[in-house]
């Protein structure tokens, strides 16, 4: 299919990119990798007369690590950058484990991270992982102004977040995790490559001995934004791995998700899967977390 016409722009900087936001309100796209854009204007989901690209301005596409601030992803940091990262690999594994998951090397090549998130579909595969290790994004506006927030209220509905006009998503920004911390991100797709996920779920344990200290548990492409799951993760705190824990969690994530039927699965297949995966993922996390991993 064929582009619809727009005028492409290629500012320096990053205000700069935020003051042409604010000015062609409603009407301009921002494009990083282009892996979801581009699609969507082919297909004529979104028609912008404006394209701003932001290629021109320099150093976006970082991945720095320190050990005090964690970890911080420009937002043309392509998925390929941070896997290959050492630091995400040592540090972050449960980020480096995702990212392998997604669709193919040339689209890991092209597309980001930042991309990623702002396309807010609910199955995105960096969100559960994100979400589960306190991620938090950092929105730019017009004059340097700049926000903080969680990743897991930056989705607001499909296709939609948090951002508002005139504001960019520069930055995301991953705390440091604790020792004796430990993550797995399982996805189901009908192929292993090239396919969203018809369920998604990220796990991140922390351990005090054998007993778990802190968890998080990430659901995605079972309700209309990737979503955590708080009344599973409360059965965990302060107790040890059992069985009978774990089918609870599994009933807690199954019950509060809110799948749908499409193409990909029925709302029933999702909501088993829901509590299968739930299950295999704290598994994988929580004996990561017993390795030191």
């Amino acid at each position: 299919m064929v582009l619809p016409k727009f005028e492409y722009i290629a500012p320096k900087t990053l205000d700069e990119v935020c003051s042409l936001l604010g000015l062609h309100k409603g009407r301009a796209r921002v494009l990083s990798g282009g892996t979801d854009v581009m699609p969507q204007m082919k297909e004529r989901v979104v028609v912008p007369q404006y394209v701003i690209g932001l290629k021109s301005v320099p150093k976006l596409n970082y991945v720095k690590h320190d050990k005090k601030s964690g970890l911080k992803i420009g937002c043309l940091a392509t998925l390929t950058d941070v896997a290959e990262s050492r630091a995400v690999a040592r540090h972050f594994p449960l980020l480096k484990e995702a990212i392998a998951q997604m669709a193919s090397v040339q689209v890991r090549n092209t597309g980001t991270v930042v991309g990623n998130l702002c396309n807010a579909a609910p199955s995105a595969d960096t969100a559960s992982s994100l979400i589960v290790m306190g991620a938090k994004v950092k929105l730019l506006s017009a004059g340097k102004k700049e926000r903080t927030l969680p990743v897991e209220d930056f989705f607001l509905g499909p296709g939609e977040t948090a951002l508002e006009e005139g504001e960019i998503l520069a930055e995301v920004q991953v705390p440091s995790l604790p020792p004796h911390t430990g993550g797995a991100y399982l996805k189901l797709s009908q192929r292993r490559a090239m396919d969203l996920a018809v369920v998604g779920v990220g796990c991140l344990v922390t351990l005090e001995g054998k007993k778990c200290k802190e968890i998080k548990i990430a659901l995605g492409a079972v309700a209309p934004t990737p979503m955590r799951v708080k009344q599973a993760e409360a059965l965990f705190k302060g107790k040890t791995l059992t069985a009978e824990i774990l089918e609870k969690a599994a009933a807690a994530a199954m019950k509060a998700c809110k799948p749908i039927t499409d193409i990909r699965a029925s709302a029933e297949y999702r909501r088993k899967m829901v509590g299968v995966l739930t299950k295999r993922a704290v598994s994988q996390a929580w004996e990561k977390a017993s390795a030191g991993k």
